[in-house]
């Protein structure tokens, strides 16, 4: 395993910038503010540790790209910028679990706190007239993200920053790649994610989703996707899905893979990896997606606790699996989101000293 270590001005200067504008913006916010994002260069902090590389598989090590700090996100000429009255809209490819959809909708109000989530109408696959294929290794479905994506900016709401679509069917983005976990566009404010490969069977020789040689069709014959196969809805999922769907979100917002410190815009070649990757943002990072939509940190700490807290009354002791027959009035499992919100509240500690 290695270790990716900036020393303590690197990282100040990633964070604070050497600009004199930048320098005096960041000298006004909130003293609790600035507390926090100081621990990115604090060597005692355990709030957020180095990124750390366990393969050459890793996104870092087989995907060089270079970092970008906060003053080159400010700058970056493509970025924009949403209107309060702006919002995002999440849509799906095919039905899913409506309560399941209601849980990321609250999720992505709380992370990206200020806007507004509204919800579109499902689509199915046949609608956008994307490629699809049978991947060899997997023997499993996957759906062209690109296609998709031009499907997306065709209907974006004139109102919405962007539109996102979410799907339980795998993804790739050309015909060289085995499989993406979500492909967003920055200029175009769009992005597709897919959360099939988050079941705790894919990869399983038993793995129902599998198609049967029998099952191939013709390019033009979307039949294959009727009664798709859906996997459990557990925690794990839930967890999963959120970080794919805020960290896709965030590359919209102009917010390159993170190179600093652990954080959730790390880039993940793998499902391993992306479980490395942790559900918050690092300071760098942070800074950027608060210029970006002007949100208070501390009440976007609390908007996110407030979620994890949000379950149920009636949710049972031991958390149930969620098939794609369950619909409404589901108990929010958020096992997976513990730590999420120990974390937190050590953030918030900082913030309110």
């Amino acid at each position: 395993m290695q270790t990716v270590q900036h020393s303590e001005q690197t990282l100040r200067t990633a964070l604070i910038s050497k600009n004199p504008a930048l320098v005096s913006q960041y000298e006004k916010l909130d003293a609790g503010e600035q507390r926090l994002m100081n621990e990115a260069f604090q060597p005692a902090t355990d709030l957020f540790g180095p990124i750390t590389l366990h393969s050459q598989s890793d996104w870092i090590t087989s995907h060089p790209e270079p970092p970008q700090d906060f003053e080159e996100f400010f700058s970056d000429p493509y970025r924009k910028t949403p209107s309060p009255e702006k919002c995002r809209s999440l849509g799906n490819t095919r039905i899913i679990s409506e309560e399941y959809i209601k849980w990321l909708k609250g999720y992505c109000e709380a992370f990206f706190y200020g806007l507004t989530v509204k919800l579109l109408e499902p689509v199915p696959v046949s609608a956008t007239r994307c490629s699809f294929r049978v991947n060899e290794n997997t023997q499993n479905l996957q759906i062209h993200a690109g296609h998709i994506l031009k499907f997306l900016k065709k209907k974006k709401p004139e109102d919405a920053f962007c539109v996102v679509g979410i799907t339980m069917i795998d993804l790739y983005p050309r015909d060289s790649w085995n499989f993406v976990f979500g492909q967003a566009s920055l200029t175009e404010g769009v992005g597709i994610f897919s959360f099939a490969r988050y079941g705790s069977d894919f990869y399983s020789s038993s793995y129902e989703g599998k198609v049967k040689t029998s099952q191939k069709k013709s390019p033009s014959d979307y039949s294959v996707f009727d009664n798709c196969y859906t996997p459990e809805m557990t925690s794990a999922f839930l967890l999963r899905s959120c970080k794919t769907l805020t960290h896709e979100i965030g590359h919209i917002f102009g917010v390159r893979h993170c190179q600093w410190l652990a954080c959730l815009m790390q880039g993940s070649n793998h499902l391993e990896e992306a479980d490395r990757r942790p559900p918050h943002l690092c300071p760098i990072c942070l800074r950027k997606l608060q210029c970006a939509i002007g949100f208070n940190i501390r009440e976007r700490y609390k908007a996110l606790v407030r979620w994890i807290d949000d379950e149920s009354a009636d949710a049972p002791g031991v958390t149930p699996k969620y098939s794609r027959e369950d619909n409404v009035n589901l108990p929010k499992p958020v096992e997976a989101f513990r730590e999420l919100k120990e974390w937190i509240i050590k953030c918030l500690a900082v913030v309110q000293k």
